[in-house]
């Protein structure tokens, strides 16, 4: 093979003729503009700018995006934005947008406040191996330049649903029907939610359920909420892998057979023994909740629970000698003794057991 300075140019295709004159033009411009301290980037061929991308992390794509139209133009061009995760921050005194890299290995957050202290102030970590960026950007409107940049970040990386969405249901009570309205506009389903509330004196129904019939949530659900009303208007979203309501004494028995999630938590419910045996009636025939895969009840006591709910039900007391494994909550698999079994009439079999973790204990089913 040939010195690489042996190689003949004219020898080359036409156009990687023309990308070797661009690149050189592009040199001999940056190197008379070395006094000016300036780096002609878009000069550069597209292959070039899109490794000097590749070298950027997302708030320096998004800063370069904010230069001008043409800057945001030569952004939206970039092909390998599909690795970042786009999560949307709602709560005290900042709204942040965090955006997530490959892995989850570097997070760069660009977080809106209202306190002019922090402006442009930027802070990096490192955790678990984990790098953690983030940066501040004082506002007099918080809300409205952060539903703004949202949008622009969205556009720039190309996303067709918000990755995450973190929203504390108190923090801007007077602006959250704005905020609603905000995810509305942007026809962006959200692929997992978390809503909670750090005031339980404070009631959110009214805004919660606007949000949960306004919004589409593809995959997960988790609420801290203190719902007041047990009619309770808000929709429970279909077809989701995880569904978690941590205060769910508004969850009756009606809306119990309306769950159609395949991972279900639900603490401190108020269904009665009568209902859970009806219930669970109901999903022997496969006339409700046949995507169920895991059920987790805040009930500690299994025996109580197999004398006043299963006792007309037919069922199996598995020796406590078997180990099975079985799936429990987030698709993870433990280990268990014994158990109780009963079976659908499709084969499949519900094993009732007590679940331990940390320091808890609750009763759950198992579909398998």
């Amino acid at each position: 093979m040939k010195p690489l300075k042996q190689l003949s140019i004219l020898r080359l295709p036409f156009r990687a003729m023309e990308e070797v004159s661009k690149g050189m033009h592009s040199i001999i411009k940056m190197i008379s503009n070395r006094r000016d301290n300036k780096f002609p980037i878009l000069c550069l061929p597209f292959l070039a700018i899109e490794e000097i991308f590749k070298t950027m992390d997302p708030i320096e794509i998004i800063n370069f995006s904010l230069i001008s139209k043409r800057t945001r133009t030569v952004a939206k061009l970039m092909s390998f934005y599909s690795k970042y995760l786009v999560h949307l921050y709602v709560r005290n005194f900042t709204l942040d947008i965090g955006l997530l890299g490959t892995k989850k290995m570097v997070t760069c957050t660009y977080i809106m406040t209202s306190d002019k202290k922090m402006n442009g102030k930027s802070e990096e970590k490192e955790q678990n191996g984990c790098i953690e960026r983030e940066v501040y950007n004082y506002s007099k409107n918080p809300v409205e330049e952060w539903k703004q940049l949202s949008t622009h970040v969205l556009d720039i990386f190309k996303k067709q649903a918000i990755d995450g969405l973190l929203m504390q249901m108190d923090a801007f009570v007077d602006q959250n029907i704005s905020i609603i309205n905000f995810f509305k506009v942007t026809e962006k389903p959200v692929n997992n939610c978390f809503l909670y509330q750090l005031n339980h004196q404070n009631n959110v129904d009214a805004n919660v359920a606007y949000l949960l019939n306004s919004v589409t949530i593809n995959n997960s659900l988790d609420t801290w909420l203190d719902i007041k009303k047990y009619y309770f208007d808000g929709k429970i979203p279909k077809n989701l892998k995880g569904l978690n309501i941590n205060n769910s004494r508004w969850i009756g028995y009606e809306r119990l057979l309306e769950i159609d999630s395949k991972n279900v938590t639900l603490e401190n419910d108020k269904i009665s023994n009568k209902e859970w045996n009806l219930f669970l009636k109901k999903w022997i025939a496969m006339e409700t909740n046949v995507n169920l895969e895991f059920l987790q009840l805040s009930r500690k006591h299994l025996e109580t629970f197999r004398a006043h709910v299963l006792h007309d039900i037919p069922h199996e007391v598995v020796d406590g000698e078997v180990k099975r494994l079985l799936k429990t909550v987030r698709n993870k698999s433990t280990e268990i003794n014994g158990g109780i079994d009963i079976r659908r009439i499709d084969g499949k079999t519900a094993t009732f057991f007590v679940y331990r973790e940390f320091w808890t204990e609750s009763l759950a089913i198992s579909i398998h």
